[in-house]
């Protein structure tokens, strides 16, 4: 409504008065304009959007029964995991129930914003796939092509009961053409034979992370026109996953170089070959890797264990990083002593006897030097390392969708960057992707990142306490993307919420154990919304990310709820169920 306004008219036309210099060149003053068809010698044409086939009363219905026989959508679908299912299906169910020929172009690439349009162009015949496109390439053009016969549509659509609705279906204008589909001499040619139906091809969630975000950076990387990547590696699994997608990307563009693709091949020689010689191309994923990605670690003496520095250290190792491993604490310390120098105060951490609000501020002083930290080095390393053009690298963040969701995470520290891979991704989906990656990208140093404990290393660590992520948040990531569901895609309140969880967790919590779980979420959803105004931009690949700014314009600063009628009437509840128990 910003820039268009909606034609709002079914099957309307009217006659369009051409401005004279387009029409000298037209040959006619008007053209017709609105919602019509195109009528050849052969066949007919509609078109509908990518949205309306999303819709229940969808164009191709009333086309269909109005004897359209293809059907167009000159699509800009999105990638989210799993959605490109639904939206094959609804494909598919258009043209099993009204029959007819279906083209699906889609847009693929990143467009400059958080969104990767994932392409899987198509042609259907009556529900059957004949044709079917890449989902994730870095090809700048994809044509897809099949042979087709129009009498299949024709002898499908044969019933009564479709004529008999015909009838009273809205009626089309017809634009005539004089061009033809077809070859039109009706002569039977043995040399023209239909494309064979084939079985839609789809990537498993585990595929489509490993590829849908790595064509996004590659995208982003090169319009950028940035000398690389920098990843803050913290031993753990958010971190890992970036640089494994870093490295994913690598291997795709490798992919592209094997096929001939001579635009992927000047983009790596511009952003990769002004380390070398005129002409230079990586020979495998590794080498390309350490050209483009850049890794820290940032470790402090006494919070930084042993196990999650060899981590960070051997993962960069094997798919092929610039590492650089340090330590932070003299800038810690050099800025938690100006509080003192300033007030005579000195903080503690909390194992030392710290309050709550001293452990708390330690700890951020930690995470924001990280943030710092890091866009010195992406500025600096390409100069560091002789690069003849200079650039800056682009600084990638690795704060999960769950994270984001419940607010567990420092503002300004170095979840703060310039763009976000996995920004939209559930933990669960993360470490099922990890899982993956293992065995596909032969990395067996992954395993050690499923295996440890989520953590973030902002405390020191003693001999009776190492700080635990889950235990912090006082919920696992599994529930926090219940939590997440639940809220944007099942449009639920907090006592709507515990209403479900309620029967869907009464095998693993009691009603008062689940009452406290939902309070906790909506409690730090509430208090840490301010957050999201702030978060680095993030490929969209979850329905319940908060970073979702398309959709998701509530404001964000909202009254506590401990006082609301939801917290009161779940408080209620629970006690009317352990009186009913007892």
């Amino acid at each position: 409504m910003r820039y268009f306004i909606p034609w709002g008219r079914p099957t309307h036309v009217e006659e369009y008065y051409l401005p004279r210099m387009i029409a000298n060149v037209q040959g006619s003053q008007k053209v017709p304009i609105g919602d019509a068809v195109i009528s050849t010698p052969d066949t007919c044409i509609g078109a509908e959007t990518c949205e309306e086939l999303f819709t229940p009363n969808s164009p191709h219905n009333h086309m269909g029964l109005n004897g359209v026989e293809v059907f167009t959508n000159s699509s800009g679908s999105h990638h989210s995991l799993r959605k490109l299912d639904t939206r094959i299906s609804l494909i598919q169910e258009a043209t099993r129930k009204n029959g007819g020929i279906y083209l699906y172009s889609n847009q693929q690439g990143c467009d400059g914003d958080r969104l990767y349009y994932d392409g899987c162009a198509m042609i259907i015949i009556n529900g059957e796939i004949v044709a079917q496109g890449s989902q994730f390439s870095l090809n700048d053009i994809e044509v897809v092509t099949a042979v087709v016969d129009i009498e299949e549509v024709r002898a499908y659509r044969y019933a009564p009961s479709r004529g008999l609705q015909s009838l009273t279906a809205p009626t089309y204008q017809r634009i005539e053409t004089t061009f033809s589909l077809s070859t039109g001499d009706g002569d039977f040619d043995p040399k023209v034979i239909p494309s064979e139906r084939q079985t839609l091809r789809v990537h498993t969630p585990e595929e489509e992370i490993a590829l849908g975000p790595a064509c996004w950076l590659w995208d982003y990387l090169r319009r950028s026109k940035s000398a690389g990547f920098l990843v803050p590696l913290s031993g753990g699994i958010d971190s890992c996953s970036t640089a494994t997608l870093v490295f994913s990307m690598c291997r795709i563009v490798m992919d592209a170089l094997d096929d001939g693709n001579t635009q992927v091949k000047a983009d790596v020689q511009r952003i990769a070959g002004a380390y070398g010689p005129n002409g230079w191309l990586p020979k495998t994923p590794q080498e390309l890797c350490g050209r483009i990605l850049h890794t820290v670690y940032m470790g402090m003496a006494k919070q930084s264990s042993k196990e999650t520095r060899s981590r960070a250290e051997r993962l960069a190792k094997d798919i092929g990083a610039y590492h650089t491993d340090m330590n932070i604490d003299d800038v810690f310390h050099a800025e938690s002593n100006l509080l003192t120098q300033a007030t005579g105060f000195s903080p503690k951490f909390k194992v030392h006897g710290g309050t709550p609000a001293e452990n708390l501020a330690l700890q951020n002083i930690q995470a924001r030097t990280r943030m710092v930290t890091a866009y010195y080095f992406a500025q600096m390393l390409p100069t560091v390392r002789n690069r003849p053009s200079g650039g800056s690298l682009l600084v990638l963040g690795s704060g999960n969708v769950d994270e984001c969701l419940r607010g567990y995470l420092t503002k300004y520290d170095c979840s703060s960057a310039d763009i976000n891979p996995i920004g939209s991704i559930s933990k669960t989906d993360l470490k099922r992707f990890i899982h993956w990656a293992q065995s596909s990208f032969q990395l067996p140093i992954l395993e050690e990142f499923l295996d440890a404990t989520p953590t973030a290393e902002l405390e020191p660590i003693t001999a009776d306490y190492v700080q635990s992520d889950e235990a912090d948040m006082g919920m696992t990531y599994a529930e926090l993307s219940v939590f997440g569901r639940l809220r944007k895609e099942h449009k639920l309140g907090p006592y709507g919420m515990f209403q479900r969880l309620l029967h869907d967790w009464r095998d693993q919590y009691t009603p008062r154990e689940v009452a406290d779980k939902v309070k906790r979420f909506h409690h730090f959803y509430a208090i840490n919304r301010h957050k999201m105004t702030t978060m680095t931009p993030a490929y969209h690949a979850e329905g319940y990310s908060p970073d979702d700014n398309r959709f998701d314009l509530r404001p964000f600063l909202y009254p506590a709820f401990f006082e609301s009628w939801s917290f009161k009437q779940i408080d209620r509840t629970v006690e009317r169920l352990e009186q009913k128990k007892e």
